[in-house]
């Protein structure tokens, strides 16, 4: 998107703009062809109806993740992919607000989002950004939600960070040629990032990140939303209050948080293996990523299926954040023959399948199954003691 046209869309005209283009599209039912032969009759400088139609369709995909804020806020499609989750968002600046620093600055604060959740927790916050398009979303995503904070173009690794009480940084993982696995290929660089931790800093990375990756004194925290894992932060050595920690944000709401403490077998060599008991549970992934299984089988009293296999058994039914719950119906033969038969001798067309520990793509065998009955179940399918095992189970 163009800066000047972008500009002007936060003038008075521009605005007005804005919401005709809003009313084109709905009156279009979001037909872009339509949509934007509608918005070049009401503008016919073509820069300008575009940035008005793309915020408006922007806004309209931006729902998902920022709710109702996304219709007051301004958007660049890839920018909008990579920034964080409000409530993942709203999470980390709580807690960096409980050191109480004097400020924070956002180092590559994109179109503003960790800004905006650090201002609504109360920090003094800036931004910088080496973009001065997203530098001007930013500040306008600022005033959109009434919130306060400095915003301006500049280069992070060439900024005096002394003056700031604490960092917060999400160096970019991806080119045009697409993601980066490689620290090494992160902007601003991963030698940065370790400089960081020197101060009091925060930075997020990717969920996939190696263990042996993490520094000594940091503390890295894996969180998920709604079931699914999004994202790592390192917490430096002066924040950090544990070593490894799952957050798990529920759909429903609310929080829980899991770290080394909980668990009794941290340090241990031997792990906690025992026979399948009545239930089984799934650890949630941030549980999983962040090597805390163990600490979930303490939790409901007891083991895993297998010492590599994140899957717990217990002969006690619990409800808990850090793991889906099911009930263990019967062990059906782990064998295709024989499971297709004992799947279709219970009438079962409908089959949730899951594999963990085992080579098993769940589209393909549902497939070769072939089922049609008018039941429907979950079917586990793992490796217990080393040998390939299936349950149907029902989720509590």
């Amino acid at each position: 998107m163009d800066l000047d046209a972008f500009r002007w869309l936060l003038t008075d005209a521009g605005q007005q703009l804005l919401d005709r283009a809003a009313h084109a599209y709905a009156d279009t039912a979001g037909d872009p062809v339509a949509a934007a032969s509608a918005v070049r009759k009401l503008e016919p400088d073509a820069a300008r109806a575009t940035a008005a139609l793309s915020q408006v369709q922007l806004r309209v995909r931006a729902v998902a993740k920022f709710g109702d804020d996304a219709l007051r806020m301004y958007f660049v499609g890839d920018a909008l992919e990579q920034a964080t989750r409000p409530r993942i968002a709203a999470h980390r600046a709580a807690r960096l607000a409980a050191f109480a620093p004097a400020s924070v600055v956002d180092l590559g604060c994109g179109i503003g989002g960790d800004l905006a959740a650090f201002a609504r927790a109360g920090l003094t916050a800036a931004g910088v950004d080496l973009d001065p398009l997203r530098v001007e979303i930013a500040r306008a995503n600022l005033a959109a939600l009434g919130l306060a904070g400095a915003v301006e173009v500049a280069d992070s690794t060439q900024l005096d960070l002394d003056g700031f009480g604490a960092c917060f940084a999400d160096p970019a993982r991806r080119t045009s040629s697409g993601r980066v696995f490689d620290v090494n290929g992160w902007t601003p660089s991963w030698d940065f990032v370790l400089g960081l931790f020197e101060r009091s800093s925060v930075v997020k990375v990717a969920p996939g990140i190696p263990h042996d990756l993490v520094p000594e004194g940091v503390e890295a925290e894996w969180v998920s939303e709604a079931g699914d894992l999004k994202e790592a932060a390192l917490w430096s050595p002066n924040l950090a209050t544990a070593r490894r920690r799952a957050t798990v944000i529920p759909a429903s709401g609310g929080l829980a948080t899991l770290t080394e403490e909980d668990d009794p077998y941290d340090g241990v060599d031997e792990r906690p293996v025992r026979a399948m008991g009545a239930y089984l549970y799934e650890p949630d992934d941030a549980v999983i990523r962040s090597g805390l299984v163990t600490a979930v089988a303490a939790g409901v009293d007891g083991g895993l299926v297998d010492e590599k296999i994140a899957w717990v058994t217990s002969d006690l039914a619990f409800r808990s954040p850090f793991a889906r719950s099911y009930r263990v119906v019967e062990e059906l033969p782990y064998r295709e023959k024989q499971l297709k038969a004992a799947l279709r001798e219970r009438g079962i067309g409908r089959l949730a399948i899951k594999p963990r520990g085992v080579q098993v793509v769940p589209e393909q065998l549902r497939k070769r199954l072939a089922l049609s009955g008018g039941n429907e179940g979950t079917l586990v399918m793992t490796r217990v003691a080393g040998a390939g095992a299936a349950y149907l189970v029902e989720p509590l």
